[in-house]
């Protein structure tokens, strides 16, 4: 049986920084590692939607990398919320889930007051589906015709995911399960992503050929993810690089 490679990812403002940078964190060499990059990041015109460079390091089961420790990265506030079912999340105590949440909320309110909307700001924790899933702090925003927090395709809305992330992330030192939602947006989109799913995977059971959906942001991904998890004919996987990342569901072997 062949042994499961350590991998990390890393997020910079370019490529050779975010190498550079996850090296250290393995204290290996270039050599040891191989590198995949999954966003080349932008720089946005005139620094507006400026966009991260993001790599994943995979150790090599080379004979100078045999037996040296890796530590394990806790997440930072400049990694995006990634869908891969067999990710690990840092563990949360009761007390910290709790901190976190409250500092979710004053962040988005925040961020509001600034936006110059009228809104009102509440927040609930997201508990984990099964021992393999884990908590998430939701921050639900509710007022009158608030769709320009959504935008096109919620683009809005996932920036202003991200960017109550980075901050939250920043103030707490740590990553966390970030969950932003206006008037019920996600919770509709996540159901008709369930339906889709399912839909999808009957088709694949059907057709025995693999079933590509549309690009997704990241958080959309999970939803399918976790609603295929368990299936008992099908799995899936994402492919690509964001912003066009996309699950396959196919059939398992």
């Amino acid at each position: 049986m062949s042994q499961e490679k350590a991998t990390l990812e890393i997020i910079a403002p370019s490529i050779d920084e975010a190498v550079d940078k996850g090296l250290e964190q393995l204290g290996l060499s270039q050599e040891e590692v191989e590198v995949e990059v999954l966003d080349a990041g932008s720089r946005g015109l005139f620094g507006i939607r400026a966009r991260q460079a993001r790599v994943r390091l995979i150790v090599r089961n080379s004979p100078n990398a045999v037996g040296k420790p890796v530590e394990t990265q806790k997440a930072t506030a400049f990694e995006m919320l990634s869908t891969e079912s067999d990710r690990d999340y840092p563990s949360m105590t009761a007390q910290e889930i709790e901190i976190a949440e409250q500092v979710s909320v004053q962040v988005v309110k925040d961020l509001l007051e600034k936006m110059r909307v009228h809104a009102t700001v509440s927040s609930t924790i997201l508990e984990p589906e099964d021992s393999r899933d884990y908590p998430m702090v939701k921050v639900d925003i509710r007022g009158a015709d608030l769709s320009i927090l959504i935008g096109r395709k919620a683009e809005t809305l996932n920036a202003l995911q991200y960017i109550t992330n980075l901050i939250v992330g920043k103030e707490l030192g740590r990553w966390i399960p970030l969950l932003v939602d206006v008037q019920g947006y996600r919770s509709r989109r996540q159901q008709q992503l369930q339906q889709l799913a399912r839909r999808m995977a009957d088709q694949a059971i059907h057709t025995g050929r693999r079933q590509v959906l549309e690009p997704m942001p990241a958080n959309e991904r999970r939803f399918v993810h976790l609603e295929l998890r368990d299936h008992p004919k099908v799995s899936t996987s994402s492919v690509g690089e964001d912003p066009n990342r996309k699950v396959t569901i196919f059939l398992k072997s």
